[in-house]
């Protein structure tokens, strides 16, 4: 059995779901633990709920390699999800994990990416550009904000009236069908439409 440590920052929707879905089937992975660097956060209740392992790693523990990369090989951790984690991923952990650091970023790639451009403020600057379509991009992780390769995509459109909870919602519904299928095929190699028939 693989396995995967996922890091989130938030109320931890995604997080959930990526743990429901590989707990729900027989893929060879499990969600070994999740690394969050927030007191309070959603995340951690949520993770509890599924008997999860939560490890709390503020910003100056998950930079320390010692520290880090010990969390990691104390869990066997094989690759890692991100959902909703808000720090940036240091280079050591990136080369220990090559190709093997996934991401979703609530907008169209290369649009809406970078520093500061997270959740509720993508869909702000979404709305603001008048833009007729957004959507997720689920990518691998290298050293550049919200770069490495582009795994897949989903859209939708974008309406004049909607306002940014419109389009984040419209968002939440693309990032709960398809990321942990995404995740899936990835992990596996297997096709994407294996997972998504039956999800």
């Amino acid at each position: 059995m693989k396995r995967m440590a996922i890091f989130a920052s938030g109320a931890g929707s995604n997080a959930e779901n990526i743990i429901r879905y590989f707990n729900s089937r027989d893929m060879g992975w499990k969600v070994a633990v999740v690394v969050c660097n927030r007191a309070g956060a959603g995340v951690i209740e949520r993770a509890a709920r599924h008997d999860v392992p939560v490890e709390l790693m503020p910003k100056a523990d998950f930079n320390d390699p010692e520290k880090l990369l010990g969390v990691m090989d104390s869990y066997g951790v094989d690759a890692i999800v991100l959902a909703g984690f808000l720090l940036m991923i240091p280079e050591f952990l990136i080369s220990r994990y090559q190709g093997r650091i996934i991401n979703i970023h609530p907008s169209l790639l290369p649009k809406y990416g970078g520093r500061g451009m997270y959740g509720r403020h993508v869909h702000e600057a979404v709305v603001a550009a008048g833009e007729r379509e957004s959507g997720i991009t689920i990518h691998l992780v290298n050293e550049e904000c919200d770069g490495g390769r582009v795994l897949f995509r989903a859209t939708t459109e974008v309406s004049p009236d909607d306002t940014p909870e419109d389009v984040e919602a419209k968002i939440h519904s693309l990032e709960r069908r398809y990321y942990p299928a995404v995740v899936a095929s990835t992990l596996t190699g297997r096709p994407l439409d294996d997972f998504l028939a039956d999800y």
